[in-house]
């Protein structure tokens, strides 16, 4: 099944270099254009992408608007957003993820990770790096009206398995870490996951990152290195 995907940005020699990749790999195709955020908002509703290389920094309404309207229609579903940005963690990539964003990625990504990246976050996982995810969390803990709350009752559907894997997630771990983590397998790291999402009416992993944070289940820590993240024990 190929993948279908829309690229979103105001510079045409970034569109033209994306489309020669994008097309030149197997299984992609690049369907259309858009030199601003209100072309995206069109162009993924007439031509149902399946994925959205989207700059933040575009003329009229910008990538973080256009990610906005689009993750908030419900019959885009299914169109995934990966934002495009100048450098990994930037003043508007929180914004983007808890707009429903998927993931981001530098605009001097290398082919291959371009590649990788479009196909990981077209099969519905979120494209967060560790260091990503440390700039999420010191953006969210420097937002006193978005810090933690007191409360967690949000994650009380949860399972203390899911509980559990959600934390691992705001960590920035894959399934396959996750299940070597757990001693689990891939594929039940990945229900859990899932599961997971939906009784917290997440899009993807990225907002299981947010809620993470939100409900206090992630906090700051010493863990390995600073500025990592540390899972409050399940109580």
């Amino acid at each position: 099944m190929t993948i279908r995907v829309l690229l979103a940005d105001d510079q045409t020699l970034i569109r033209s270099g994306f489309r020669v990749l994008v097309n030149s790999a197997p299984g992609l195709e690049v369907i259309a254009e858009a030199a601003n955020g209100q072309e995206a908002v069109e162009l993924a509703r007439s031509e149902r992408a399946d994925v959205i290389l989207m700059d933040i920094r575009m003329p009229g309404v910008d990538g973080l608007a256009a990610t906005r309207e689009i993750t908030a229609d419900e019959s885009l579903a299914g169109v995934k957003v990966l934002i495009l940005t100048t450098f990994e963690v930037d003043e508007y990539v929180f914004e983007a993820i808890r707009a429903g964003a998927s993931g981001f990625l530098g605009k001097s990504v290398e082919p291959d990770e371009l590649i990788s990246a479009i196909r990981v976050v077209a099969r519905g996982d979120a494209l967060l790096s560790p260091k990503a995810v440390r700039g999420l969390m010191n953006r969210f803990l420097a937002q006193p009206e978005l810090g933690p709350s007191n409360g967690a009752t949000e994650l009380d559907v949860l399972t203390d398995r899911e509980r559990e894997v959600v934390g691992l997630v705001a960590l920035g771990l894959s399934n396959d870490e996750i299940a070597e983590r757990l001693v689990l397998s891939p594929l039940t790291a990945k229900t859990h996951v899932n599961r997971a999402m939906v009784k917290l009416d997440a899009r993807d992993r990225a907002q299981l990152v947010v809620t993470a944070y939100r409900t206090g289940l992630v906090r700051a820590g010493t863990v390995e290195q600073p500025g990592a993240v540390a899972v409050q024990p399940t109580q």
